[in-house]
C-alpha cells in the first residue's frame, strides 16, 4: 500500500509540476491548485479526502511551513507523511511559503 501511494504521488508531482507558470508562482491559491494540493486536502483546505489527511485551515502559518518543509526533507515520515514527500519534492521554499500565507487568509 506505501508503494502504491509512493508512486500515485510521484506521477501526480511530476504532472502537477508541469502545469505552473511565473503568473501562478506569486498566487497562494492559484499554487495550492497547481501543486495538488486540493487532492487530498480538499479545494477549501478543510474537506479532506479521508479523516486521516489534516484539515489545513486553521493552522498557524510557522506550523503549515514547517511541517511542509519537514515532509518534503525527510525530517518527518509518520502518518501519510510518505505519500506527501513525493508531491512536496516539487515545491520550492518561496512556494511552501505563498501557499502557507495563502491557507492562514481562509476562514
Amino acid at each position: 500500500m506505501q508503494s502504491t501511494l509512493k508512486t500515485l504521488a510521484i506521477g501526480v508531482a511530476m504532472t502537477g509540476s508541469l502545469f505552473i507558470g511565473p503568473v501562478a508562482m506569486a498566487d497562494g491559491a492559484a499554487l495550492y491548485t497547481a501543486k495538488l494540493c486540493q487532492t487530498c486536502h480538499g479545494v477549501d483546505a478543510k474537506t479532506p479526502l479521508i479523516p486521516q489527511y489534516p484539515k489545513l485551515v486553521g493552522q498557524s502559518e510557522i506550523y503549515l511551513l514547517q511541517q511542509m518543509k519537514d515532509i518534503r526533507d525527510g525530517k518527518r515520515t509518520n502518518g501519510l507523511s510518505a505519500a506527501m514527500k513525493a508531491l512536496t519534492m516539487t515545491v520550492t521554499d518561496d512556494e511552501f511559503a505563498t501557499i502557507a500565507k495563502w491557507l492562514v487568509s481562509l476562514k
